[in-house]
């Protein structure tokens, strides 16, 4: 077992949460519009290299935005994105940037750090973080929806612990 496994933290509060939240709620609309931005010179270098037309639209954002084959894709492309932001730190550290901060971790409730597949699983139930919210009605365990679907836990590490590399 591995340091990260042999200590055992209490699990965070909804407000120690919620601020965590905030920061990474922050920080995935900058992954979302950095990733449209992508989505755009793609999109845009296909019709640069002729294999479709502005569709009748004046602007090449008005022909994205009202050409289904074209919108769809580009906004799957920038909610993956999102996706894989959280479930890439969530697997690799436990944290999030905004956790980070706040001193939280993600982790399963045997200590161990989640699974890719179980960062997935927490994505749908975290309801664009309205899952919390049920940690303040569950005061004894402090779980959250998507704690209770995955088995998982966020406890809140102590300064020695917060440190290192995300």
């Amino acid at each position: 077992m591995s340091d990260y496994e042999l200590e055992h933290f209490p699990r965070a509060g909804f407000r120690r949460r919620f601020g965590s939240w905030v920061y990474d709620v922050l920080i995935s609309f900058a992954v979302y519009m950095v990733a449209g931005a992508v989505s755009f010179l793609l999109i845009y270098l296909g019709y640069y290299l002729g294999l479709y037309d502005m569709q009748g639209y004046e602007h090449f954002s008005d022909t994205i935005s009202n050409t289904s084959w074209l919108k769809w894709p580009n906004e799957l492309w920038k909610l993956a994105w999102v996706c894989f932001f959280f479930v890439y730190f969530w697997e690799k550290s436990g944290q999030t940037l905004g956790m980070k901060a706040w001193r939280l971790r993600l982790q399963n409730q045997d200590g161990t750090r989640i699974s890719i597949k179980t960062g997935l699983k927490r994505l749908i139930p975290t309801l664009l973080g309205l899952g919390n919210l049920t940690v303040i009605f569950d005061r004894k365990n402090k779980l959250s929806l998507q704690d209770r679907v995955t088995n998982t836990e966020v406890v809140v590490l102590t300064l020695a612990a917060n440190k290192g590399r995300l």
